[in-house]
C-alpha cells in the first residue's frame, strides 16, 4: 500500500519562495503524479490536507489520487 503525501512547487523555483502549487507524490518521492519533477527540499504536509490548503492543487495530481485511493 502506497504513502501519499503533498509536496509544494514553488512560484521561483527555489524552495525560499510561496507555494504555486501543492502536487500528490507517492511514497516520500519528488516526482508528482503527474510526472512533475520536485525539489527534495520541498515542503510536504499530508494527503489529509489535500482540499484544504490556501493555494491551488494540480487537478491532474488530483484526479490521478482519487483513482489510486480507496
Amino acid at each position: 500500500m502506497h504513502v501519499y503525501q503533498m509536496r509544494a512547487e514553488y512560484a521561483d523555483g527555489v524552495s525560499s519562495g510561496p507555494v504555486r502549487w501543492w502536487h500528490m507524490v507517492r511514497d516520500n518521492g519528488t516526482t508528482a503524479l503527474c510526472g512533475r519533477e520536485l525539489d527534495e527540499t520541498a515542503a510536504i504536509v499530508s494527503d489529509e490536507q489535500w482540499g484544504k490548503t490556501a493555494e491551488p492543487f494540480c487537478h491532474t495530481c488530483g484526479a490521478l489520487y482519487l483513482r489510486q485511493v480507496p
